[in-house]
């Protein structure tokens, strides 16, 4: 868009702040590479960098997550019912996401520890292709699965919390109810803290 010539350079000096901004927000927090996808291109649900800010909720505010369904990279079918009675952490990722490829692997380590204690981890995958994303998880020696969302379906039935960044972490509780926002990457020594307070609830 022409910028209106002034007797100032106000107008051209904002408006090439903004293009920065503009390009900042489409690369931050993300790989990109000759087939790299964009997490901003098409659908409805756009995708930003995240600040690795996490919240909990209080078990007496917590509000119900939403059920959904989809299926597993690699095959088969998904349902969020069958996380009834078990901690969960449903993790956002893109195997185009720079800060995914530290994060991931610090969640494996600490699923490893707690699969066995009632916590199930799911991973959505978002705006990504399934051989890139089954390439990622192989090589990053991931063993939770992974369901498969190129549209960003799943996200956008949690968009009153939301997940509005790549990664993003919602942690639920035993009851369903979703515990723990996380917007950005969140790595092993943010995520066990939560689960431990989570387990010792009754």
């Amino acid at each position: 868009m022409a910028v209106p010539r002034t007797g100032s350079r106000f107008p051209r000096r904002l408006a090439a702040f903004l293009a920065a901004v503009a390009v900042a927000g489409l690369t931050a927090g993300c790989a990109t590479g000759g087939d790299a996808v964009d997490p901003n291109a098409g659908g409805q649900f756009r995708f930003v960098a995240g600040d690795g800010t996490g919240r909990f909720i209080p078990a007496e505010s917590r509000r119900q997550a939403p059920h959904f369904t989809g299926e597993y990279l690699g095959g088969g079918a998904f349902d969020s019912a069958s996380l009834t009675g078990r901690i969960a952490v449903i993790n956002f990722w893109g195997s185009w996401c720079g800060p995914c490829r530290v994060e991931t692997p610090a969640f494996q380590k600490v699923y490893e520890g707690v699969k066995a204690k009632g916590v199930e981890f799911v991973g959505i995958d978002v705006k990504d292709s399934d051989q890139a994303a089954l390439a990622f998880l192989q090589n990053k020696g991931i063993t939770f699965r992974s369901v498969f969302d190129p549209d960003g379906r799943i996200a956008l039935a949690f968009r009153g919390f939301p997940p509005n960044s790549i990664p993003s972490t919602i942690i639920l509780d035993r009851s369903g109810k979703v515990a723990q926002v996380h917007l950005g990457a969140m790595l092993g020594g943010d995520l066990q803290p939560v689960l431990d307070r989570l387990l010792a609830e009754r």
